[in-house]
């Protein structure tokens, strides 16, 4: 959910907004005959501090949070009594809320699907009772509170709501086991949906009596991926035409044309809106919402920042003005850090799923290493951090109002790394992220696991240890980064002859036993990385999907000389030396309060 008064004041659309268009050459879009799959939250163990860290951070305070206090606002929006604390943020429910105010009882109830979707997520991981009692309880209580009232004019965000609603219930019952979830889920389809517009809106659209502008903020036009898999896990056919209904072709036709009509548009909730056009493709088959998405993610990436992030201010802009440039002086805003990173992740994980392209792979893990990963912790009391910085001048900091969306997303994502990692298909695994994990799966009768024991990004060594039940034939498919020039693999201790292509997925076919070992290693080389073609002596310093962020408050000219030679002085600081002395530099995740600056320029 977007954030005022940064965008939505300036949000509804002009026609000067939208006019900035670039044009792509629309082509044949590579689909596989069969999509990967996603293994199960289950399959895989994380091994490393870091994403079990913020995995169990998001996951401890979820689980903290009172049963009335989340209540609380149903019960108020629909004249039940409602005990307990109240949340504040923009989680409760103010029936004086002041439109130019965007902290408290801005979206009440927002987050409440997104909590219950984490702990469902988190019980499949690590299943413990007490989430699935919190799980199926949080839902019972939630169920008596469904009335129309709830969508009236008292929820400037009925149908974000809604969706957000429809992804906890989907999840209960496919993570959590919640024999009541479909049918509760029906009972809110069934009084959500003459509240709503029974299409996709556009933000600035007036579809009901709105006392503010504020009224023309919900996201309709992200709705249909969850409803899709509503109908692919079993919760009726309606699904799949709901999800038909509320696509958004005003939006998807000039993508799948190859037109850019991205610039001035919400940042996060219109990525999230390409997940939709993905599930279009995955359960109708539409070639058209494929193209679209591909093409979306093609104009995205040419207006990122090296760290993968995009949209400053909340903003997406057109490929090739000076916007992200500028935005580098003129905002600290730079990227929705939880909400993009999840929406982020889904896409690329979409299309790589479809395409098998690594690229796609090769982004999620620099959007997951260069902002997620190193987001403060979610704190007890709705702190919550919201924006990367990349300003000359950047810093880390929380959230002005307690409990905004980025509060939802964070314990989704968290839980998210586990299905990101691997994927399959019949004829063996995908390793997608180098993260220390065990992955145990069955592969033709055999039960096998896979462990990867590594430092990486900070070293550039990876072993893969093989475990079977008995030997087995399949492929093991590793994905070799754009950027690994020089990249080799070798099994058990012997160069392995197969094609080692930076870019690609080299792939490994043969019959496996208990002990063999993969190493890989994919050379952490030093290189510069322009902000864009107008600008290309403004350049972050990336080591393997790293971006190296200068320790100074101040804006330090090196020359290219310089940055590539700047050395490791310990396993996560770097050295580059300057005219002014030695700089300090270091990647996100170890950045605490110091001032940084993301990009430097290149003399």
């Amino acid at each position: 959910m977007a954030l005022p008064p940064i965008s939505r004041r300036h949000f509804l659309y002009s026609a000067s907004a939208l006019a900035a268009t670039l044009a792509i050459k629309p082509g044949k879009v590579f689909a596989a005959a069969t999509p990967l799959d996603e293994f199960g939250y289950g399959d895989v163990m994380l091994l490393s501090e870091l994403h079990n860290r913020q995995l169990q951070n998001t996951h401890e305070i979820l689980m903290g949070l009172s049963d009335d206090a989340l209540l609380k606002p149903f019960r108020q929006m629909v004249g039940q009594p409602a005990p307990g604390e109240d949340l504040g943020g923009w989680y409760c429910y103010d029936p004086h809320y002041n439109p130019s105010d965007v902290g408290t009882g801005f979206a009440p109830t927002c987050t409440f699907g997104q909590w219950v979707s984490a702990l469902a997520r988190s019980y499949a991981i690590r299943p413990d009772p007490k989430v699935r009692e919190k799980v199926l309880r949080l839902n019972r209580l939630y169920a008596q509170t469904i009335s129309p009232e709830y969508y009236s004019l008292k929820s400037r965000f009925p149908g974000y709501c809604y969706d957000k609603l429809v992804c906890g219930l989907i999840d209960s019952h496919q993570y959590a086991g919640d024999p009541d979830a479909y049918q509760i889920l029906e009972h809110t389809t069934d009084t959500a949906l003459p509240n709503l517009p029974g299409h996709a809106v556009e933000h600035g659209t007036v579809w009901r009596a709105n006392p503010d502008p504020g009224y023309t903020w919900d996201e309709l036009y992200t709705i249909s991926e969850n409803l899709f898999l509503a109908y692919q896990r079993g919760a009726g056919k309606r699904y799949r035409e709901l999800g038909a209904q509320y696509l958004d072709d005003t939006y998807y036709d000039p993508l799948a044309a190859g037109q850019s009509d991205l610039a001035g548009r919400h940042a996060y909730s219109h990525v999230n809106s390409l997940c939709s056009a993905m599930q279009a493709y995955l359960t109708l088959g539409s070639e058209k919402h494929l193209r679209a998405a591909k093409n979306g993610f093609e104009f995205l990436s040419a207006q990122s920042y090296a760290t993968g992030g995009w949209g400053p201010d909340e903003e997406l802009r057109a490929p090739g003005s000076p916007d992200v440039y500028n935005s580098l002086t003129k905002t600290h805003h730079s990227f929705e850090t939880p909400c993009g990173s999840y929406a982020h992740f889904k896409l690329t994980r979409y299309l790589l799923r479809v395409t098998r392209e690594s690229r796609y792979g090769d982004t999620m893990e620099r959007v997951m290493y260069n902002t997620i990963l190193g987001a403060k912790p979610l704190q007890a009391d709705g702190r919550t951090f919201y924006y990367s910085d990349y300003n000359f001048k950047g810093g880390k900091f929380f959230h002005d109002a307690r409990w905004p969306c980025c509060s939802g997303t964070m314990p989704q994502i968290a839980t998210d790394y586990n299905i990101s990692t691997y994927l399959r298909d019949p004829q063996g695994i995908y390793v997608n992220l180098y993260i220390p994990s065990t992955l145990r799966w069955k592969q033709n009768g055999a039960q096998v696991s896979l462990t990867q024991k590594t430092e990486y990004p900070f070293e550039s060594a990876i072993e893969i240890q093989i475990t079977t039940s008995r030997a087995a034939e399949f492929d093991i498919h590793l994905r070799i980064p754009e950027w690994a020039e020089g990249a080799s693999i070798a099994v058990n201790g012997k160069r392995n002859s197969a094609s080692v292509v930076p870019g690609q997925f080299a792939t490994l076919r043969r019959t496996w036993k208990s002990g063999d070992r993969i190493e890989l290693d994919l050379p952490l080389k030093n290189r510069i990385n322009p902000l864009d073609a107008a600008h290309s002596n403004v350049v972050a310093l990336m080591s393997g999907p790293l971006v190296l962020f200068a320790m100074t408050d101040g804006t330090p000219s090196l020359t290219s000389r310089q940055l590539l030679a700047a050395r490791k002085t310990s396993r996560q600081t770097w050295q580059a030396e300057t005219s002014a002395g030695p700089l300090k530099l270091l990647p996100w995740t170890s950045i605490a309060d110091e001032p940084y600056t993301t990009y430097l320029v290149m003399s």
